[in-house]
């Protein structure tokens, strides 16, 4: 019997392809023609990719979709896919071992999917895919019936607001650049995304790149621009390719390019790629490396909207807040304004990392409580532990504890927290991480980012991150706590540009919701046990069995002992590497 009306979905986003994603595509491949199957859509059986599902802890996942019935199956192998072809395809009954369960449906039950609604659902790299579910439709209205003034109104009717960090109205920009008298300004489309464990420009890009263009087109007919950028880091290699394949597409469709779609309109779009420099996230070093100067930002104003791109009229969103236009522009600005809160509209896409059971990438409407994020949508804290904060915002952003999860998720909250959106990091934290040291490695980050160009960021910075690591090292004295806050303020006081002046906030959110940590440290006590030069490691006696496989892993010779009898670790030659901890199968070795 074969089969008709199928459609195969595989995963292929960067986290799907690195769980063996086109490995699952060639299994398919083969099975299905050594089943006499042909893969095309005129013999009723599509398989083709899709970007990333959200839920990249069950990857590779795979939709099989049946006369319409879809079945979806997680941490799908190669060897799996002859009997998902045999049983499913063929005979129409899913394999049901394979399926997904209640928390892959609860992970998308709370999840208000706006700008990722076609992301995992259609072709990224076919543009028809685009087309047949509205595509450029929003484009098409306003290049031909639309006055730019007109499509302004409606963004900044909609409440959309920046989504690459400060949450800047997005038409009070466009309607600023718009207003400038100039023949020659330019429409940029900020990816470079640089957060540590934040995967959502990318993940928009390889899973729609549609949408941002399209959204790139709809400002650029607003403010006049006939020139556009997207400026996306050269890490990001497959967001890289599908985009240029798409703007490609775009071009020989007419969407891009001269006299669009029979107008007097003209915009095209190039790809500049970026070093990896996480400063030309900021708008101003992000102009001067498209001009290329070194990626270092100058002091505002001007504003780019003002003098921005070779001194030009210059309007700069991030990727999603250009994939959110072409959705306002087709359901209205009262569609959007109704999902949010009362000054954060919308929806926000958010990467879940961490200690969370499901990470992923997710999008809520705005005002959802981080309980509902961690609980209901991420399924809790990796082996039932319990919650010890939740650091969002990125590099630049602050540590919230457990006892305020209740804290709604939208600009202005998370900033009377002492937290900020950002660009949509959400990292989880349970009792194993140490507050100090999470404080240490995000600042380390930033201070080693940190341009130069201003001596606050540039050398206090760097202090605060001696002061933090002698803390870390057992090395801390009196004082030091105050001096991290008053050193801290001074930093975003003076900095020149928003690195500067952020980089500070997980160290002040820390010291305010975990000061004992802080104090402990002082003490000569890590209560996480993670900072190496204050553990103590020690054999329990009543575990010990004298294996001696600590014994055979200490690398320093610290550890004596006989055979079957208890072993001893001598604290004045441990070098606290942590082996005999790793290798003892009885968990008879503790630090603290």
């Amino acid at each position: 019997m074969k089969p008709t009306n199928t459609v195969i979905k595989v995963c292929m986003g960067t986290g799907g392809i690195a769980a063996g994603g086109s490995d699952v595509m060639d299994a398919f491949r083969t099975e299905l023609d050594a089943s006499g199957i042909e893969a095309t859509v005129e013999k009723n059986c599509l398989m083709h990719k899709v970007g990333c599902r959200g839920l990249c802890a069950k990857d590779v996942l795979v939709d099989v979709i049946v006369k319409g019935q879809k079945t979806t199956y997680q941490y799908v192998k190669p060897e799996m896919i002859s009997r998902i072809v045999k049983e499913h395809i063929i005979e129409n009954n899913p394999v049901t071992d394979w399926v997904v369960g209640d928390d892959y449906h609860n992970f998308h039950k709370k999840q208000l999917k706006v700008v990722l609604s076609d992301c995992g659902s259609i072709d990224p790299e076919d543009i028809d895919a685009y087309i047949a579910g509205k595509g450029y439709e929003a484009a098409r209205k306003v290049i031909t019936s639309s006055a730019p003034e007109d499509v302004i109104g409606i963004i900044k009717a909609s409440g959309l607001r920046g989504r690459g960090g400060a949450g800047f109205p997005t038409g009070v920009k466009w309607e600023a650049a718009m207003k400038q008298a100039s023949k020659q300004k330019y429409m940029i489309c900020n990816a470079d995304e640089g957060d540590p464990g934040a995967f959502m420009d990318r993940s928009v890009i390889e899973g729609n790149p549609h949408a941002v263009i399209e959204g790139m087109i709809i400002g650029a007919y607003s403010i006049g621009a006939d020139k556009g950028y997207v400026y996306i880091r050269a890490e990001y290699p497959l967001a890289v390719e599908r985009l240029r394949k798409a703007l490609s597409d775009a071009r020989t469709r007419g969407f891009l390019g001269k006299d669009i779609l029979g107008t007097k309109f003209s915009f095209d779009i190039k790809v500049k790629l970026g070093a990896g420099a996480f400063v030309c996230g900021e708008e101003t070093a992000l102009i001067a490396s498209i001009e290329g100067q070194r990626g270092m930002p100058r002091a505002k104003p001007p504003f780019p909207v003002y003098s921005g791109l070779w001194g030009k009229p210059t309007v700069i969103n991030n990727v999603e807040t250009l994939a959110n236009v072409p959705y306002i522009i087709r359901n209205g600005a009262q569609w959007f304004s109704s999902f949010g809160t009362e000054k954060s509209k919308g929806t926000k896409v958010f990467a879940l990392t961490g200690k969370i059971k499901n990470s992923g990438l997710i999008e809520v409407p705005m005002g959802i409580p981080l309980r509902e994020i961690i609980y209901d949508i991420g399924g809790g804290i990796e082996g039932d532990r319990a919650l010890k904060a939740v650091q969002t915002g990125g590099p630049s952003g602050g540590c919230i504890p457990a006892e305020m999860l209740d804290t709604p998720v939208d600009f202005e909250s998370l900033a009377k927290v002492g937290s900020i959106v950002g660009s949509g990091g959400m990292v989880v934290l349970d009792a194993d991480n140490c507050m100090v040291n999470m404080a240490q490695y995000f600042l380390q980050f930033t201070q080693m980012e940190s341009c130069g160009k201003c001596v606050p960021c540039r050398i206090g910075t760097k202090r605060l991150l001696e002061i933090l690591d002698r803390i870390t090292k057992g090395k801390g004295k009196e004082g030091d706590i105050e001096l991290l806050e008053k050193l801290s303020a001074d930093i975003k006081a003076a900095s020149l540009c928003g690195l500067g002046q952020t980089a500070p906030n997980p160290i002040l959110s820390t010291i305010k919701y975990f000061r004992d940590e802080y104090e402990a440290h002082l003490k000569g006590k890590c209560p996480a046990a993670v900072c190496k030069e204050l553990l103590t490691y020690y054999i329990l006696e009543e575990f010990c069995k004298g294996c001696g496989a600590c014994l055979r892993a200490c690398p320093a010779g610290a550890i004596t002992g006989e055979k079957k009898k208890l072993h001893k670790i001598d604290p004045a030659v441990c070098i606290k590497c942590g082996a005999c901890f790793d290798v003892c199968k009885f968990k008879a070795v503790k630090k603290e």
